[in-house]
């Protein structure tokens, strides 16, 4: 039987992937089997094997070397239709309980600690029965809920959440404060230990906001856009701290450019282009530009063409809008991805040094 721990979370992008990764790395460092599910699996990913799984639960077996167990790490994805067909009783809400339970029952068997991670916020899967809190109480494990920073809102969002644990009768052991402002890190934490001072549950501080997490990569951003990455190869992994649309004049483009920006330049600008291609290649300005986009119906010029390619910037070709690719890279939201290895190497040395597994390990026991 397996020590188990539920990582819920009061809401999406609050570092529930980065809680269960640092998890993972810590607990192998202390346990010989530890394991991962993703019971209910919202967005479906084809692994690395041609299964299709959760993204969260292929990118665990992937990076820790799980593979063999992919299919009792991710037992319920939902496809697009899915609900409907459960609630019109095409499939039975019934068996995909089953399905979970009975993977978690193996994956217990087998290990050692088992890390079981929730979808989004504490409701999501309830249209189908099966809300974190429900999932959680079926799995019979202490949940630990992952917040965002602040106070006000993380105590709101905290108590919201709690309510639902609480009806399906779920045990809340702590919860787990991530993106915190470094210097409002020590009040933060005491002022969220005094709101909760009265509750059953344990106030943990996590991960102090990271921009280099919370930003994706050049290769999130053209698996976002559908769009091949074209220039330097080698690229992918870095990270886009800003996304400016290139609609000043040249010279003010250059002007504006910050850390790792990537600049959507319309294909017409031609003036636009080549200096950003050329100043690409000056070392002192190559921190500042990540890459392009060039979105827009014209062609771009032969010679133009010719000095992109010479340059060996990254850049992604669209028939799309510059609004159009302007609005889903910000509607994005960055999740790691296997190949996102500079971010998954900095979650391992950030856990070393900020993470209290022992913590967490002794509040499940």
């Amino acid at each position: 039987m397996a020590r188990k721990v539920f990582v819920a979370a009061t809401g999406q992008n609050s570092g529930k992937t980065t809680t269960s990764l640092s998890l993972m790395y810590m607990a192998r460092k202390k346990y010989k089997k530890v394991g991962f599910i993703k019971p209910l699996g919202p967005k479906p990913a084809v692994a690395e094997n041609g299964m299709v799984a959760d993204k969260d639960a292929a990118l665990m077996a992937e990076v820790f070397g799980l593979e063999d167990d992919l299919h009792l790490m991710s037992p319920v994805v939902l496809l697009p239709g899915d609900t409907q067909r459960v609630l019109d009783g095409k499939i039975s809400g019934a068996d995909l309980q089953k399905k979970m339970v009975d993977a978690i029952t193996e994956l217990d068997r087998k290990n050692d600690f088992l890390i079981i991670e929730g979808a989004g916020h504490t409701g999501v899967g309830s249209i189908i029965g099966l809300s974190n809190a429900r999932v959680a109480k079926l799995a019979d494990a202490p949940v630990v809920m992952v917040t965002g920073g602040g106070v006000g809102n993380v105590v709101d969002e905290v108590f919201m959440n709690l309510a639902l644990f609480e009806k399906a009768g779920a045990d809340v052991r702590a919860i787990l404060t991530n993106k915190i402002m470094p210097d409002k890190r020590e009040k933060i934490l005491r002022y969220l230990t005094l709101a909760f001072q009265h509750e059953p549950f344990k106030v943990l501080g996590g991960f102090n906001y990271q921009p280099i997490l919370a930003n994706p990569t050049l290769l999130r951003i053209s698996q976002t856009l559908d769009l091949e990455l074209m220039g330097n190869p080698d690229t992918d992994n870095q990270i886009v701290h800003h996304v400016q649309i290139g609609a000043a004049a040249t010279q003010r483009v250059t002007e504006l450019l910050k850390e790792s920006s990537l600049v959507i330049v319309t294909s017409s600008r031609d003036e636009l282009l080549v200096t950003l291609a050329n100043i690409y290649q000056i070392p002192e300005y190559r921190p500042l530009l990540t890459g392009l986009v060039i979105p827009g119906i014209a062609a771009i010029s032969a010679i133009t063409q010719k000095i992109l390619d010479r340059s060996g910037i990254p850049y992604m070709r669209t028939n799309r809008t510059t609004a159009d690719v302007f609005n889903t890279i910000n509607d994005d939201v960055s999740k790691l991805n296997a190949r996102d290895t500079q971010k998954i190497d900095l979650v391992m040395e950030l856990a070393d040094k900020r993470f209290d597994f022992e913590a967490i390990d002794t509040l499940l026991s």
